[in-house]
């Protein structure tokens, strides 16, 4: 993890708990004698991450619908750490304006971006249940709610355009893309990673925890071919973005994009 990542440690769930009382029901001892949750049960997961927004970031209210992806809090403010250095290794004049493409119900970036160090963020998705939702967690955190804008994204094909405006800049891109090429890949990778995490529960119980919209969890082609795409559409506003960056699930995926990164005359860095 980043040096500055606040979650080297274990959870302090006796603090987390003070801090978010629901949270409380899901804390158990396991056989080795440690505090923990069910990482496999979407409800812990769930209220384990209201208590670290509110211990750690001072996000107040947050909220997801059912169905929608509950994304783990430190790999996600990691992602905003390692951005922060890779911005700041220019003179730049705040403030700092981020754009995260596929901001989801829940606006995790955005809502870190901008409790951690106070940048602008734009967060857009084509969903509007997901844009609905999005807004909603903005609005219900007005210490910040000031800095944060969510857009829709009415066009498939589209990843900037009719998102990015005529005149405006971003110091960088943020992207979470989906990981997964079809329902059916995405429905057997998540069942085997909850199983992992409790193997005596039965697939009916995990399939019940199980959430994600289509969007948020596949695409044709997979996180590579949506990379690719990305990457590709990025030329019509080279000048109006500082860096374009994103996760990769899968380091297979890795000499195709830096390929295609050449091929477009593009500085990367991994």
């Amino acid at each position: 993890m980043h040096p500055r990542n606040r979650h080297q440690k274990p959870y302090q769930f006796a603090t987390l708990v003070e801090t978010h009382p629901p949270l409380a029901p899901h804390v158990f001892e396991n056989e080795h004698g440690t505090r923990t949750v069910d990482f496999s049960d979407r409800d812990a997961v769930f209220h384990l991450n209201k208590a670290l927004l509110k211990h750690y970031y001072g996000i107040s209210e947050w909220n997801i619908p059912e169905g929608y992806l509950c994304p783990p809090i430190p790999s996600r403010s990691d992602y905003i750490h390692h951005l922060h250095d890779l911005v700041n290794e220019t003179d730049i004049q705040p403030p700092v304006r981020v754009l995260d493409i596929g901001t989801g119900a829940n606006c995790i970036y955005p809502l870190l971006a901008t409790s951690m160090y106070n940048w602008e963020s734009v967060g857009c998705d084509i969903d509007p249940e997901a844009v609905s939702a999005a807004k909603q967690n903005v609005k219900s955190n007005p210490e910040i709610s000031d800095l944060i804008e969510i857009r829709q994204q009415t066009d498939n094909a589209n990843i900037f355009k009719g998102i990015i405006k005529s005149g405006e800049y971003f110091h960088a891109t943020i992207c979470n893309p989906p990981f997964y090429s079809s329902a059916e890949e995405a429905n057997k990778s998540t069942l085997r990673k909850l199983k992992q995490l409790n193997p005596e529960k039965s697939i009916l119980e995990l399939e019940r925890n199980f959430d994600g919209q289509p969007n948020e969890l596949w695409c044709n082609g997979g996180e590579a071919l949506f990379i690719k795409r990305m990457a590709k559409q990025s030329v019509s506003v080279k000048h109006q973005v500082g860096w374009f960056t994103t996760l990769v699930a899968k380091g297979v995926h890795l000499p195709k994009i830096f390929k295609l990164l050449a091929q477009l005359g593009a500085e990367y860095r991994t």
